[in-house]
C-alpha cells in the first residue's frame, strides 16, 4: 500500500454493547485487539473476524470490520475459503477450546497443515463456558463440572503440542492479563505470512475461575511463567535467578547462582525442525515454569499462493479455458432416461432376445397368483381409510369411483407424508383429498421382470394389476415376486426352471 492508513482504536470498536460476564478475559483480549489493528495499517474493510460457537465466538460483533458468525468448529474452514478467493484480506479466526479442539479439530489441523495465511487465535480457559460449565478438550483430568460430576478421566489436549504436530510455522502463547505481552504477541501473529497460531490463556470468572492463577498472580506468576525471547537464553523468577538447561534430552531447572548462563538453553523460534518448541510446548505448571511468547515462526510456502501461482500456470498452459466446456470433457457423458427407459422396456416385456437363461421373462404376474387388493371408495374418510389398513395390517389400498374404475391408491407413503401430524380429526377428512391419484399399473400379463424393473426405477414396494376396463384386478408385492423366484428358481430346488 502506497498511502499511510491513520486509524485509532476507537475506529474498531463497533456500535454493539459487549456482553461477557464482568471480569472476563474476553474483555482485554477484545481492547488488545482493537489497539493493535490500527498500528497494522489496513483498511477496515479489508480485515475479517470469523468465530464458531461459544463465549469467544461473539468477537465479530464488537469489532468494526466484517465478520462471520459461523457454525461449530468449523471458521477455519471459512476462513480458508475466504482467503483463497480473495488472498488480500486480512483473515482472523476466533476461537475457544471446545469450539477449536473438539467438534472444530479436524479443520484447525489441516489450516495449520496447509498454512493459509490466517490468524488463528485460540482462547483457552479449560471449560465450556457459554453451555454453562461442561468439562472441555484442555480441561485437566480429575476437572470436576456438570458433565463430570466425579471428576473427568481424560488426558486433557494441549493445544500447542497439537498446533506444532501439525507442523504449524507460526505457534505463540499469551496471557489475558498480560496486556503488553498480548498486544505484541497478536502483533507479532498479524505479520506472520501463513498460518499463525496463538493459545491465549484466558480466565473464566463463572464456571473456571483462577485455573491460570499460577500464571497470572502477581505472588507467583515469575516463579511458574518463563518468557521467550528469541537468541536468548532461558531465564525466569522473580529474581531472575533459575533458568533452564538440557541434560541429555530432558529440560531441568537450575539456579544460576551454580549453573552459568552460557549453560542454559537458549531460545531458537526460527528452528528449521519444530523439536525445541515441541519441547518447550511440554514443560507445564508445577514441574516447569509454562513458556509464553513465540515458540515457532518459521517461513514455509503459503497455501493460497501456491494456488494461485498453480491456476496461473495451467492458464498459461492451456488458456483461460471455459467452464462449460470443462462439465462436458473428458470422463462425462449424458445419461438418456428416455431412452434407457424404452430399451428396459423393451427387455422386460420380451420385445429384445434375452439372455440364455433369463427365463422370468416368460413368467407373467398372473403366474404368482396375486391376491385381491384392499379396494375403498374415494369419498370414505380418512379414520376409516387408516381403520381399514390398522385392521387387515397392509400398507396399501386403491380407491375406485362409483363405476368401480381406479380413481387412486392410498399407501402407508401418504400417511406419512400427508396425514401423520398434519391432520387432527381424520373423520371430517375425505381420503380422495389424500391419496395419490398418478399411478403405475399393470396387466396381469405383463412379465414379472418389468415389474421388478418398475418396482426397482421408482422404488415401489406394490403394483397395482387392473383388468381391460381399469377395475382394480389383483396386487403384488416385492416380497411375493421373491418368494416366486425362491420356490421356482432355487438352485437346488425340486421345481427348478431349466
Amino acid at each position: 500500500m502506497s498511502d499511510v492508513i491513520e486509524l485509532t482504536r476507537k475506529d474498531f470498536v463497533s456500535d454493539q454493547i459487549v456482553r461477557w460476564c464482568p471480569g472476563c478475559g474476553d474483555y482485554a483480549i477484545l481492547a488488545q485487539m482493537q489497539k493493535v489493528l490500527p498500528e497494522l495499517g489496513i483498511p477496515k474493510e479489508n480485515i475479517v473476524f470469523i468465530s464458531g460457537i461459544g463465549c469467544s465466538s461473539r468477537f465479530p460483533y464488537y469489532m468494526n470490520t466484517y465478520g462471520i458468525h459461523s457454525i461449530h468448529g468449523r471458521a477455519p474452514t471459512l476462513a480458508a475459503g475466504l482467503k483463497i478467493a480473495n488472498p488480500e484480506l486480512s483473515v482472523w479466526v476466533i476461537t475457544g477450546d471446545g469450539d477449536g479442539l473438539s467438534i472444530g479439530g479436524n479443520h484447525l489441523l489441516h489450516a495449520l497443515r496447509r498454512n493459509i495465511d490466517i490468524n488463528i487465535i485460540l482462547f483457552n480457559n479449560r471449560i465450556y463456558g457459554l453451555t454453562k460449565g461442561q468439562y472441555s478438550p484442555t480441561s485437566l483430568r480429575g476437572t470436576v463440572t456438570k458433565s463430570s460430576p466425579m471428576g473427568s478421566i481424560e488426558h486433557s489436549f494441549n493445544p500447542l503440542s497439537v498446533a506444532l504436530g501439525a507442523e504449524a510455522a507460526f505457534v505463540a502463547r499469551t496471557i489475558d492479563t498480560n496486556v503488553k505481552h498480548l498486544g505484541q504477541t497478536l502483533k507479532r501473529a498479524a505479520a506472520h505470512k501463513g498460518t499463525s497460531f496463538v493459545e491465549i490463556y484466558q480466565n473464566c470468572i463463572i464456571f473456571n475461575n483462577k485455573t491460570w492463577s499460577y500464571a497470572t498472580d502477581a505472588q507467583i506468576k515469575d516463579d511458574n511463567v518463563l518468557v521467550l525471547e528469541h537468541g536468548q537464553p532461558m531465564i525466569f523468577g522473580k529474581d531472575l535467578d533459575k533458568g533452564i538447561r538440557l541434560n541429555e534430552l530432558d529440560p531441568e531447572i537450575v539456579s544460576l547462582d551454580i549453573v552459568a548462563r552460557e549453560d542454559l538453553l537458549v531460545h531458537n523460534e526460527k528452528a528449521p525442525e519444530s523439536s525445541l518448541a515441541y519441547l518447550l510446548s511440554r514443560m507445564r505448571h508445577p514441574e516447569f515454569p509454562e513458556p509464553i511468547g513465540v515458540f515457532r515462526s518459521v517461513e514455509e510456502p503459503v497455501y493460497e499462493e501456491k494456488v494461485i501461482e498453480q491456476i496461473r500456470e495451467a492458464v498459461a498452459l492451456n488458456g483461460k479455458g471455459d467452464l462449460n466446456q470443462l462439465y462436458l470433457d473428458a470422463d462425462t457423458w449424458a445419461v438418456l432416461s428416455e431412452a434407457d427407459e424404452a430399451y428396459m422396456k423393451e427387455i422386460a416385456m420380451g420385445e429384445v432376445s434375452p439372455p440364455e437363461g433369463h427365463s422370468l421373462l416368460t413368467v407373467t404376474l398372473s403366474d404368482l397368483q396375486p391376491r385381491k387388493p384392499l379396494v375403498s371408495h374415494v369419498d370414505i374418510s380418512l379414520a376409516e381409510a387408516v381403520d381399514q389398513l390398522q385392521t387387515l395390517n397392509v400398507g396399501f389400498m386403491a380407491l375406485v369411483d362409483d363405476e368401480g374404475k381406479l380413481a387412486g391408491v392410498f399407501t402407508e407413503s401418504d400417511v406419512f407424508q400427508k396425514v401423520a401430524c398434519k391432520v387432527e380429526d381424520l373423520s371430517n377428512k375425505r381420503i380422495k383429498d389424500y391419496m395419490t391419484v398418478s399411478i403405475t399399473t399393470l396387466k396381469a400379463d405383463s412379465p414379472i421382470t418389468y415389474a421388478l424393473h418398475l418396482m426397482s426405477l421408482h422404488s415401489f414396494r406394490h403394483i397395482l394389476i387392473v383388468d381391460d376396463d381399469n377395475k382394480p384386478d389383483g396386487v403384488i408385492s416385492f416380497r411375493s415376486v421373491v418368494h416366486y423366484i425362491e420356490e421356482h428358481f432355487a438352485p437346488d430346488g425340486e421345481n427348478e426352471k431349466k
